[in-house]
């Protein structure tokens, strides 16, 4: 098997990842021809029979860190949440969405446009997850060996993004007027008590 009959038919799908990681055309365009130098280089360890593709999106995460490793000090670690917490907030949610018949409305729109921005806006790591999983169709074993961290972090993950690019989705539907408004709470101050001045 050859490196050009083998890898580089996932030119495109590697494209695809890397710009949702990067978010910039450019780099992209960097990160993918430094993921194909680097597959080139170590071809002779490539097992073949193998998900080449799957192998050449590991390549292209490492490459992306790699780049990325002088920024880390810079920015903050996102934390995650207790799973338990994660899964009753997205029941809570669907369910409001249920009883005010937004999921039905969500599920009529044309949400690509809004989808692209929602998934671009989606902070690391959660967007790599969502992205592999359901952009580009790896299961959870893909996933989690292409990221390198366990299949459950690759599930907590996968929740805790689709909940926030359903929130997102939510608010476009919102600011689009294609949804109702919810209504703003406000403070209740009882007598006696110091209103604003």
């Amino acid at each position: 098997m050859s490196f050009e009959q083998t890898a580089l038919p996932w030119l495109d799908d590697v494209y695809r990842f890397a710009r949702s990681l990067t978010m910039d055309d450019a780099e992209a365009d960097d990160v993918v021809q430094e993921t194909f130098l680097r597959a080139f280089r170590s071809w002779g360890t490539f097992v073949p029979g193998s998900d080449c593709r799957r192998w050449l999106f590991t390549i292209c995460r490492n490459a992306f860190l790699r780049g990325r490793e002088r920024e880390r000090h810079h920015g903050r670690e996102v934390a995650l949440e207790d799973g338990d917490a994660e899964a009753l907030a997205g029941v809570r949610l669907h369910a409001q969405m249920q009883r005010s018949g937004e999921d039905r409305l969500i599920a009529r729109l044309d949400l690509a446009p809004a989808l692209a921005r929602a998934l671009g806006e989606l902070q690391e790591p959660f967007r790599s997850v969502v992205v592999l999983v359901d952009v580009e169709e790896q299961s959870y074993e893909a996933a989690a060996a292409i990221l390198g961290v366990p299949v459950g972090t690759v599930r907590s993950r996968l929740f805790r993004g689709r909940r926030l690019l359903q929130e997102r989705l939510l608010l476009y539907a919102y600011d689009a007027g294609l949804a109702p408004t919810p209504p703003v709470t406000t403070p209740v101050t009882t007598p006696g008590s110091a209103g604003p001045a």
